[in-house]
């Protein structure tokens, strides 16, 4: 199987995410990620979806998506054509002095920033692709990971163009 990521420019209306999601339950696909937001007009959002499957699957998806009365425009965005990048929030134990060095130094190796520190717990943000962030969450299994979240992926096209220029 294949990992995919579609970028779905929808009206933003009530209902519409239930409807996207819903032909993505219907056709099978497991979603990787999910993140949606408005715009940079409040008139539409964007739904980014990260999933696996195969080709043809993909592209019968991609034409009943399209079918959707919402759904405005459908694109896949390719990894190496597009930036795309993460969110994650992990939250670690701080209560051994031996080991707060060690999550500092590897927070300072992956750039992520320190957002709260206490005696007893160490809340690190970090920015990034998914490798990235996968590679970060796996060397902090080394110490007590008390908690972590993370956005999903966010993408956008390379270059000038934007997903609203095929709109008449």
């Amino acid at each position: 199987m294949d990992r995919y990521t579609l970028a779905i420019l929808v009206h933003n209306r009530f209902g519409v995410l239930n409807r996207v999601t819903s032909m993505f339950r219907r056709r099978r696909f497991n979603i990787a990620s999910l993140t949606v937001s408005e715009t940079e007009t409040a008139a539409y959002s964007r739904i980014t979806v990260v999933f696996d499957g195969d080709d043809i699957a993909k592209e019968q998806l991609m034409r009943q998506l399209y079918k959707l009365p919402d759904v405005v425009m459908v694109r896949e965005l390719d990894r190496d054509a597009s930036v795309n990048s993460e969110l994650l929030l992990i939250k670690l134990a701080n209560r051994e002095r031996d080991k707060r060095n060690d999550i500092l130094d590897a927070a300072g190796a992956f750039e992520a920033k320190i957002m709260e520190y206490s005696r007893d717990a160490i809340i690190l943000q970090l920015v990034g692709d998914t490798l990235l962030i996968d590679n970060f969450i796996d060397l902090m299994r080394d110490y007590e990971i008390l908690e972590s979240c993370r956005t999903g992926v966010i993408s956008l096209a390379r270059g000038a163009g934007t997903m609203r220029d095929g709109i008449g």
